[in-house]
Order: structure tokens, then C-alpha cells, then sequence
């Protein structure tokens, strides 16, 4: 309901000598630092089996696309719906025909794409606490919430703050990981599972997803429910800038796998190394046997992206050129706490030890290229 002062056309003035307080700044997203046109759909050379996969996996987002929101400012729910309505019925032998027909292409920013892998995990653990098993996995606190309006800043993007109201009713940041693993969550009976590794499950944590597999075979299915609020920080770049990454004697690989072998041989560093990345997240069962990513649709190996929603509609196909096996077609389904701003993308590779083999180690770079519903950069002024 408006206040009465604005229903009636008149606007409160600020008194004389007050502060003016400040105007929040608008987070960048792909409309504010810059799009301009690609080249023509038709010239990127999509085989066709990449664009069937493509296909299906943008028909299969086509639901959450019409509906929701694009924080990206390039698109509205009506765009899609040409695209869409197509997409239910095209013939897959002509998949190709699909993306030249229905989409033009654009470059944000300057285009330049760095993509890295993920993957499903799957580690050792079960339900119940036994002994080997003893880091517990948690679901969603009920007591990590956002800010009601005044009780903290908002953040760039407008939305308020994730955190807790502690015994006196003040907003205060929600347990980082130091917290949560000196027992800030012990006895609340959020334990969903135990794990027997706690670095496996820091990496199962980045993931998003995953699975536990119990020494008797049994498969419990982690699904991503929430994060504590804290910005995600990369333990990679951190021993990077130690200089405990590299090919030299005492340095380890900059994947996974050699960040992993870190951690196992120096227990200590690697345990306080984990905590310098205060972001946790807490995991909920999934009882279907889809991996669904954050556009609420089940994601595809070799086909699904995650990516920053405020540089690239949710749902939208992106062409990428450049090394390590990226260059195609793919769909942007997924988001991630480490994938932040323009052109910046996380490749899905699947489950499986190929799959965290391939995961693990990419790091590619090369060019971005979002295909939008034709017509949608001249309504921009972009032509």
C-alpha cells in the first residue's frame, strides 16, 4: 500500500540540514557494462549433434525461461516464447535449423570466457553417525535468514543480507565454516549424514550436489539448499598466491586432485587453509534421480552451464569457442557461488571418476557468444 503522501501526488521533503541519504548503486549486469552483436548464428558451424543435445536441454528449460525474472536487463519473459513454443515440437535432425532460425548472437562485454568444470561427487558416507564417519553434513538452518528492511544494508543487487538474529534480536553475519566446524550447529539436529572426509566434502560443498555412498553400497543424494552468506573463495588462488601451486619441487598441480593430495599431506595448512573459504552450504535430500541445477531443471553432461544471472538469461543457449573441450554449444541451466560476472562459466561433465578427472582440471579460456530471440538487440538499441 503507498503512503498517502505519494498517493496524492506530493513528494516528503527531506528537512533542512539532514543528511540526503545515499542512492543505492545499480548492480552491473550484461544491459549496463555492454552487449553488441556476433556474427549470425547460421556461421558458427553447430553440428548437429551437439545442437540436438542443445535442444533438448533449452526445451526442457522453456518452462522456468517464459516465467521468471532475467536480472541480465536483456531480455523479458515474452521473448522467449517464439523460441519455446518451436522448440516442443522441432524435428531433432534439423536441431541446427532451430538456432539459426530462432536466435541471434551477442557478446558481453569483450566476450573473453574463462570455463572451469564440475561434476556430481560422489564420497563415502552414510545416515548415521558411525565410527569413521564423523564430519556431519547439514541441512538449512532455520535460523539463517535474510535482513528485514533497516536492520542491515542492502546489498548491490538490491537484495538484503543472509545472516541471523542473535539473543537480543540484532542482525548479525550467519556462522562462517570456522564456526559451524567448532560446533556452531552441534545439537540443533541438522545432521542429515556423516562423512568420513572432511576435504571431500569441502569439495562436495563447491559441487553443490552430490552423493554419499555407504560402505553397505546404499546412495543418499545431496541436493544444494542454502548458503551462509558468505562470499565463496577459492582455496586454488590462495595457495597460487602462496606459491604452494606450480610444477616446481614442493608445489602441487592446480586441480582438484592436487589441491585434494595438499590437503591429506599436511592436515593442519589444509584444514586452515578450507576456512580461509568462510562460505558453507548446507545440502537437503533429493529423493529423484535427476541432477536438477538452479533453474529447477535437470542438467545434462556436456551440455549444462553454470553461470552469473546477471550476465546471461537463465535458460539462454551460449556458443563457446576456445580449448580444453568447450567449444559448442551449451545452455545455461546452473549457477554457482564461484561463478561471478560476465562471461564466466562452470561446464557440467556428469558423475563418475572420468567426470571429476575431466571437472578437476579444467580451466579454459576462449570466447563467449549468447544467443538471444531474435530481435532482441534492436528493441536494446544495439543495432
Amino acid at each position: 500500500m503507498l503512503a498517502p503522501a505519494l498517493l496524492s501526488g506530493c513528494i516528503p521533503l527531506i528537512p533542512e540540514g539532514a543528511p540526503v541519504p545515499p542512492v543505492p548503486p545499480r548492480a552491473p549486469n550484461a544491459a549496463l557494462i555492454g552487449t553488441r552483436p556476433g556474427p549470425m548464428a547460421a556461421g558458427l558451424g553447430f553440428s548437429e549433434s551437439n545442437a540436438r543435445t542443445a535442444l533438448s536441454a533449452f526445451a526442457a528449460s522453456c518452462p522456468r525461461l517464459i516465467r521468471r525474472s532475467d536480472t541480465s536487463g536483456l531480455t523479458r519473459p515474452e521473448d522467449w516464447a517464439p523460441a519455446c513454443a518451436a522448440a516442443a515440437a522441432w524435428p531433432a535432425e534439423d536441431a541446427r535449423g532451430f538456432f539459426t532460425r530462432y536466435f541471434e548472437t551477442a557478446t558481453v562485454a569483450r566476450g573473453e570466457a574463462l570455463v572451469t568444470g564440475y561434476y556430481e561427487p560422489e564420497i563415502a558416507g552414510v545416515r548415521t553417525r558411525q565410527p569413521g564417519f564423523d564430519v556431519p553434513v547439514f541441512a538449512l538452518p532455520p535460523d539463517l535468514v535474510r535482513a528485514r528492511p533497516g536492520d542491515a544494508p542492502p546489498q548491490p543487487d538490491g537484495t538484503m543480507p543472509l545472516g541471523r538474529y542473535d539473543e537480543t534480536g540484532r542482525f548479525v553475519p550467519y556462522f562462517d565454516r570456522a564456526a559451524i566446524e567448532n560446533g556452531a550447529l552441534a545439537g540443533k539436529g541438522l545432521e542429515i549424514a556423516w562423512v568420513a572426509d572432511r576435504a571431500e566434502l569441502f569439495f562436495l560443498q563447491v559441487q553443490g550436489s552430490g552423493r554419499l555412498r555407504a560402505p553397505d553400497g546404499t546412495v543418499l543424494r545431496l541436493g544444494f539448499a542454502g548458503q551462509n552468506g558468505y562470499q565463496y573463495t577459492g582455496i586454488g588462488s590462495v595457495m597460487r598466491a602462496q606459491g604452494l601451486i606450480g610444477s616446481g619441487p614442493g608445489q602441487y598441480p592446480g586441480s582438484m586432485q592436487g589441491i585434494l593430495r595438499y590437503i591429506h599431506e599436511h592436515p593442519a595448512e589444509g584444514a586452515a587453509l578450507m576456512r580461509q573459504n568462510q562460505s558453507y552450504v548446507f545440502f537437503r535430500e533429493r529423493t529423484g534421480q535427476d541432477t536438477v541445477g538452479a533453474l529447477g531443471v535437470p542438467i545434462a553432461p556436456r551440455t549444462t552451464l553454470a553461470a552469473d544471472p546477471a550476465f546471461v538469461p537463465l535458460g539462454a543457449p551460449v556458443w563457446l569457442q576456445g580449448d580444453g573441450g568447450i567449444s559448442g554449444l551449451w545452455v545455461a541451466q546452473d549457477t554457482g557461488g564461484a561463478i561471478k560476472g560476465p562471461n564466466r562459466f562452470d561446464s557440467f561433465w556428469g558423475a563418475g571418476d572420468q567426470a571429476r578427472a575431466i571437472a578437476g582440471g579444467m580451466r579454459a579460456q576462449g570466447q563467449a557468444l549468447i544467443l538471444l530471440p531474435k530481435g532482441t538487440l534492436a528493441r536494446l538499441g544495439r543495432q
